[in-house]
């Protein structure tokens, strides 16, 4: 694994993970943990939640020591809004608000049995494809089984100190004019990607347990067949017995019930989360800026950990933004944006896994779903070449073997990679032909020929993924099937003499490198210059002429993809007869 430097964040962490984990708990697994709520689709800046411990996690697990990367599906959260644009769901899922999210019915047409399965399965996969080893802890079962009756009956009979420390941050929050116990800071102005990447699992704006007949940190849900939403107000508790009577404000239902026998409820999330530190004993958990303003879960956990549950609260970074590049022109992501899925679907998992691995938490990046994944994979190419050479900076390369392996082996990469850029245009032009992507892709490189697609998949596939789903219908490129006569015969001498040049040397420049020389030194040669002369102004107006003619002449249009891929996409001899020769 890499060593660490003075700019490799993920070793930092990972120092001071393992010092605190050798002085609380000597001996014992190092814990690390992620909290997810399958509330709808999981995207990518949920993603950060999971990547960021999973990085330090496996860091630590490279060294030689044992980590459990526990992601947590906060499963039993309710149910608090439709999200917009999910296939299958409509304006009846309202009657469900409330609701633990595995009591709500999956979406329609869905293979999982209710709500909360159908979107943790996605993010299940894509973690899969990524790498990342966890281990997965449903707080549904964990509830309903009782699992956490001590620390429940704990902080019921401690629900007066809890209120107290609540109430130092209600009065600070009020005020200072700040957000309020159940409110998210103001944020600066963002895009709606952002918007949605920062607003987390929504366990940040629930309410803390207050209420008027006293505060109580626990909340059933609703007995009543039919209903069993969250709606509830506790009237009465008696410590000595566990006797708990509440109230459904939804259906009129109220029930007397023993606490230390029941199970259909949960604690508020304030006190939920610092419990759960403290019973996993968890080490390193980052949280998103809804979980760290003044007042919120993470900041209160604090207090609530240390002075009700008697554990200490894990080092947590606050993690930024991702946004996304491209979003509008997802079908998919109407009303929210897009899941690792979506991003799996046109970039390899290492990728993924660098661009996550190469920000500190606290920096916000963009994932793109438009051409500027072009310019990325450019740059991971580019960051391979260096590691090949030994010229790449040491956190570059500590991020580079951090997206392409993890303690336990390497993920699986393309075996001959091909720009992204280049297999984009190929597939755009063939429209996914295997017979003539094959012919135009072993024709690259004459010295390293491709002889088999198999040999540049994934990226391959992932290329075609973003060319058929991302790019419109309008901006696809279509090869003239007859050559534009009228063109052809509008041209004046000069032009002519360019396309009679080109054409002269085609066969001999018939490969990705040679023809980006033949068709940028037409120009050169047309001005009486040599072929690899320093290009000039005036020189590079001629070679953004020359090339619009070429493109009007091939696909009807002023632009397109790169001339020498698209050359060898169309063809010599189609070519030659759309260029009238």
């Amino acid at each position: 694994m890499a060593q660490s430097t003075e700019t490799d964040w993920v070793s930092r962490f990972a120092d001071d993970v393992i010092a605190e984990s050798e002085r609380r708990a000597p001996g014992k697994p190092v814990v690390v943990a992620s909290g997810i709520s399958p509330s709808g689709p999981i995207h990518l800046g949920n993603l950060r939640e999971v990547m960021t411990p999973h990085l330090v996690a496996d860091e630590i697990r490279g060294r030689g020591y044992e980590v459990r990367h526990l992601i947590s599906w906060d499963d039993y959260d309710r149910y608090r809004k439709v999200p917009a644009g999910i296939p299958g769901v409509d304006n009846t899922w309202a009657e469900h608000i409330g609701k633990p999210l595995t009591s709500v019915p999956a979406p329609a047409g869905s293979a999982y049995p209710n709500w909360a399965e159908h979107f943790k399965a996605q993010l299940i996969g894509s973690l899969a494809e990524l790498g990342v080893e966890y281990d997965g802890i449903s707080q549904t079962e964990k509830y309903l089984a009782g699992t956490y009756r001590e620390q429940i009956l704990h902080a019921m009979r401690h629900r007066g100190e809890i209120d107290a420390i609540l109430g130092r941050y209600r009065t600070k929050d009020k005020a200072a004019g700040g957000p309020g116990a159940g409110k998210k800071p103001q944020q600066k102005k963002v895009d709606e990607a952002e918007l949605e990447a920062a607003e987390g699992s929504g366990a940040a704006d629930e309410d803390d347990g207050a209420g008027s007949a006293g505060y109580f940190p626990y909340k059933p849900y609703c007995g009543n067949e039919g209903c069993g939403k969250d709606l509830t107000t506790v009237t009465a508790y008696d410590d000595e017995t566990t006797e708990l009577t509440y109230v459904c404000q939804d259906c009129g239902f109220g029930e007397t019930v023993l606490l230390s026998e029941f199970n259909r409820g949960k604690l508020v999330w304030k006190i939920d989360w610092p419990m759960r530190w403290a019973y996993e004993g968890v080490i390193f958990e980052p949280s998103g800026v809804d979980h760290q303003s003044p007042g919120s879960s993470f900041v209160v956990g604090g207090q609530i950990v240390r002075e009700i549950f008697d554990g200490e609260q894990p080092i947590g970074p606050m993690y930024a933004f991702v946004g996304i590049s491209g979003m509008a022109k997802m079908s998919s992501s109407k009303g929210g944006v897009p899941t690792p899925a979506d991003a799996l679907r046109i970039m390899e998992a290492p990728l993924l896994r660098w661009l996550y691995a190469r920000r500190r938490p606290n920096q916000s990046f963009k994932i793109a779903f438009d051409q500027e994944i072009q310019r990325l994979y450019d740059e991971w190419d580019a960051l391979e070449r260096k590691i090949a050479d030994g010229s790449v900076q040491a956190a570059d390369a500590a991020a580079y073997s951090r997206a392409t392996a993890t303690a336990t082996g390497a993920l699986p990469r393309t075996p001959h990679p091909l720009p992204y850029r280049t297999l984009a245009s190929v597939v755009d032009v063939t429209a996914g032909a295997e017979e003539q992507t094959l012919r135009i892709l072993g024709e690259l490189d004459p010295a390293d020929p491709l002889t088999s697609l198999d040999e540049a998949r994934p990226r391959l596939d992932k290329a075609e993924n973003w060319i058929t789903t991302q790019v419109p219908a309008e901006a696809r490129t279509v090869v003239r099937d007859e050559p534009d006569r009228e063109l052809l015969e509008s041209l004046d001498e000069r032009t002519r003499e360019a396309l009679r040049l080109l054409l002269a040397d085609l066969e001999a420049h018939w490969s990705l490198d040679g023809l980006t020389t033949l068709v940028y030194g037409v120009p050169k040669v047309l001005a009486g210059l040599e072929p690899d002369a320093k290009p000039t102004p005036e020189l590079k107006a001629a070679q953004r002429s020359f090339f619009a003619v070429l493109y009007r002449l091939l696909v009807s249009r002023d632009t397109g993809p790169r001339l020498p891929t698209l050359l060898l996409a169309v063809g010599a001899d189609r070519v030659r007869t759309l260029l009238g020769g």
